[in-house]
């Protein structure tokens, strides 16, 4: 992976965070008391998994920085495209958007599960890689 992937994995990580830490501070101060107790919990998902995979993001984003791992972009991608699904139709949907949008919650769960086993696959490679070509 090349410098500039890595850098936009630095970038997108750290871009979640913000938004991430803006929507929980909003929602703590502004919406707690507007929500119900329900709502308020979807919202708190939605952030929770912001924050997890941003922070994932930034990982990936070193990690591919140090070592070329054949398909840590493509795990990248699916973790960004993973986040902006799952949390981001639960916030549009929190806002009132209509409820077909909700498809896209468990398709973005999905993208964050692939993005995972694929960075796992790409990583294992690369050990393997580097450890064979030690000998």
């Amino acid at each position: 992976m090349n410098s500039v992937s890595a850098r936009r994995a630095l970038i997108a990580g750290s871009l979640l965070l913000a938004l991430a830490t803006a929507i929980g501070a909003f929602a703590a101060h502004a919406l707690k008391a507007q929500l119900t107790a329900e709502r308020f919990a979807v919202l708190q998902t939605a952030v929770l998994y912001q924050f997890i995979h941003g922070l994932g993001l930034l990982i990936l984003g070193v990690l591919a920085a140090q070592r070329a791992a054949r398909g840590l972009g493509l795990a990248i991608a699916l973790l960004l495209v993973g986040v902006i699904f799952f949390s981001g139709s639960l916030y549009l949907l929190l806002c009132g958007a209509p409820r077909l949008l909700g498809v896209l919650t468990p398709v973005g769960g999905l993208c964050l599960i692939a993005g995972w086993c694929v960075a796992a696959w790409a990583l294992w490679r690369a050990a393997g890689a580097d450890s064979s070509g030690s000998t």
